[in-house]
């Protein structure tokens, strides 16, 4: 039929255009960083140094950054999404507890990154500061530490919610049939439910990591944006996007400003990289599901 076909041609295009956005976005790049690229070669990805008076610019002190929050913010918010999608997806599916849970997730992630920034700087920051003096380390109260739990607060709503929706999939056949043989939830939740989830739970984990490595306002405001390698997690530093976030209005030359295009080029294909790793990752998780519940 004809309104057939031109549903089917309308999914072709939708689909042309998002391929197209995105080889668009990275040649944008490309191009506008040609001259940063020609000057520096692959010394840009490896030198330490970001001295934009002396035109000695380096990427990889921002590349450190930008890997140290995002990995540290997805290893603090790991055992709090799994805790509440498992709470939510086998202990309260229903009710007003699960209601109450589910709307607080959602305006969580829905709060603008400006205002984490701001409870950050107000409110956690001093209290990372007095940690800090407490066992001897330099109060500087920003840093590496306090923009991952930054992070890790926001990518939590998107992680759980994944995770909460894929243990709500795990067929209840399989788990009664557990009961039925005198395991207890615990068992169940991890024998059968987590085991079941796995490529789901990873695929969440995955969405979190992909929006803290692009996050901007809230890391800039509280990881001290200093332009040197960190020595610790404690230490001030600066992201990929948090550094173009303070430098792109002041880049006075090309060659500073083609350097920060460049440094967004790198994010850019970082982010792509993580993203395949992960899908093969997932991908390899459902092949063993599969292969599992053909061998029972």
């Amino acid at each position: 039929m004809i309104s057939d076909r031109i549903f089917r041609y309308f999914l072709y295009c939708s689909a042309i255009i998002v391929v197209l956005l995105l080889v668009s976005i990275f040649i944008t790049l490309l191009n506008d960083s040609m001259l940063s690229i020609r000057h520096f070669g692959i010394g840009f990805v490896t030198s330490k140094e970001w001295d934009p008076v002396k035109n000695d610019l380096g990427s990889f002190p921002f590349l450190i950054g930008t890997l140290l929050t995002s990995f540290l913010a997805l290893a603090i918010t790991m055992p709090f999404s799994l805790g509440i999608a498992i709470f939510l997806g086998e202990f309260y599916r229903e009710g007003f507890v699960s209601t109450f849970l589910k709307t607080v997730i959602e305006l969580l992630a829905g709060v603008p990154s400006v205002i984490y920034g701001f409870w950050g700087l107000f409110i956690l920051v001093p209290i990372i500061r007095e940690f800090q003096v407490k066992f001897h380390v330099t109060p500087y109260g920003v840093g590496i530490f306090t923009s991952s739990v930054i992070l890790a607060i926001m990518i939590i709503p998107y992680s759980a919610s994944i995770i909460r929706e894929v243990i709500t999939l795990v067929p209840n056949d399989i788990k009664e049939a557990a009961y039925s043989l005198g395991a207890t939830q615990y068992e169940v939740i991890r024998y059968i439910v987590i085991p079941n989830s796995l490529s789901g739970i990873f695929a969440g984990f995955l969405l979190s990591l992909g929006r803290a490595l692009g996050e901007t306002m809230a890391v800039t405001m509280v990881i001290g944006n200093s332009n040197f390698i960190p020595t610790s997690i404690f230490s001030p530093a600066n992201t990929m996007a948090s550094v173009i976030a303070n430098e792109f209005t002041e880049a006075t030359t090309d060659l500073y400003l083609s350097s920060l295009i460049q440094i967004a080029l790198i994010l850019f294909i970082v982010t792509m990289i993580i993203n395949m790793i992960g899908k093969f990752v997932i991908r390899k998780l459902g092949y063993s599901d599969k292969s599992k519940k053909k061998m029972k």
